[in-house]
């Protein structure tokens, strides 16, 4: 492949030195392959036309490329490149939603699945896009991955839009009006809220109704694809389901199954029903949402409905590694214990 013919990307307007883009573009081309050993690259000349930067920004950036020993300059004849073994430590900004359980077992599996070499901020923007937009402002320019967790009840594309795909994965939730092709893990969650409760069925029938329990109060994020997926299975199977918003005592009856979201009203639940002399699983049914180690085990077995945390950590770890930009589904379903 001819210098000419290489498709150079555009230069971003993340407040990254362009010297620094021009570096970057070619250790990515030639992680990638694209550029090759002892294969020429555009003239000073031809790249500053083409990127529409000056020459000497051009100059300095191959002068650091020459200098770090991956490129070799040839005396009337051009820039080629000199070595292939070019790998940059990840410097990695990831914004969650929250700290909790769930999100602590994401974090240590993202963060086992990276190189060693790997640099890691984390913060949190609570919900709030105000403080996620000036998380996302803030860190611009200074990584080169940016792994974010976009769960708001507002559209948040403008401000992830910012930063250039190539460096970009979401996690846990997709954005499917951001444009570009970045990389995702995340959850379908109008589907695997459906097929959990499809294959809690069995177990549901023990129960006249399932009442899901949002928590305002103490604000707690649900996606509305989970709600979605929550009124299609009873509009489809014809069990009466119910949704309402903030835990109270008097909501719980026996020969009803609950579904809740938040733990603090897990927790005042399982005080209610120790309370009444109630059974979990026999005089009423509960399910919580996303998996814990303390929910395998607390009153005898909590049944969830979750995404493997693990296995989202670890694919997330896996693309960012290999550089790779693909959008997969997590994998998540129902484990049914004993409170159901």
């Amino acid at each position: 492949m001819e210098a000419s013919s290489l498709v150079w990307p555009a230069l971003s307007q993340d407040g990254q030195p362009k010297y620094q883009q021009l570096i970057e573009s070619v250790l990515t081309a030639i992680e990638r392959g694209t550029l090759t050993h002892g294969q020429q690259l555009p003239s000073i000349s031809e790249l500053a036309e083409l990127q529409q930067i000056g020459k000497v920004t051009v100059a300095k950036a191959y002068e650091e490329l020459r200098q770090r020993g991956v490129i070799r300059s040839q005396h009337g004849k051009g820039f080629y490149v000199a070595s292939t073994d070019v790998r940059t430590p990840l410097n990695v900004l990831v914004i969650f939603d929250t700290l909790n359980a769930y999100k602590e077992t994401l974090y240590e599996a993202l963060k086992t699945a990276l190189p060693a070499d790997t640099a890691l901020s984390i913060f949190f923007h609570h919900y709030n896009p105000q403080v996620f937009e000036s998380l996302v402002r803030n860190g611009l320019g200074r990584y080169n991955a940016y792994v974010l967790m976009p769960h708001f009840d507002t559209d948040v594309t403008g401000i992830v839009q910012q930063i250039p795909p190539d460096k970009l994965l979401l996690i846990d939730q997709d954005l499917p009006s951001l444009p570009g092709e970045y990389a995702a893990v995340y959850q379908d969650f109008e589907t695997d809220m459906y097929q959990s409760l499809v294959a809690g069925l069995p177990s549901l029938l023990n129960y006249r109704k399932l009442t899901l329990v949002r928590s305002k109060a103490h604000f707690q994020y649900i996606p509305a694809g989970t709600l979605a997926g929550f009124r299609r299975f009873g509009d489809e199977t014809g069990f009466e389901c119910a949704v309402v918003d903030n835990y109270r005592d008097d909501l719980v009856q026996p020969g009803e199954a609950y579904l809740l979201f938040a733990d603090r009203d897990l927790i005042a639940f399982i005080k209610h029903a120790s309370r009444m002399n109630w059974q979990l699983g026999q005089d009423i049914g509960l399910i919580s949402y996303d998996d814990t180690p303390m929910k395998e085990i607390l009153a005898g077995g909590i049944t969830v409905i979750s995404t493997d945390f693990a296995q989202m950590g670890q694919t997330a770890g896996q693309l960012l590694t290999e550089r790779k930009r693909a959008k997969l589904a997590n994998p998540g379903g129902l484990l049914l214990r004993q409170s159901l």
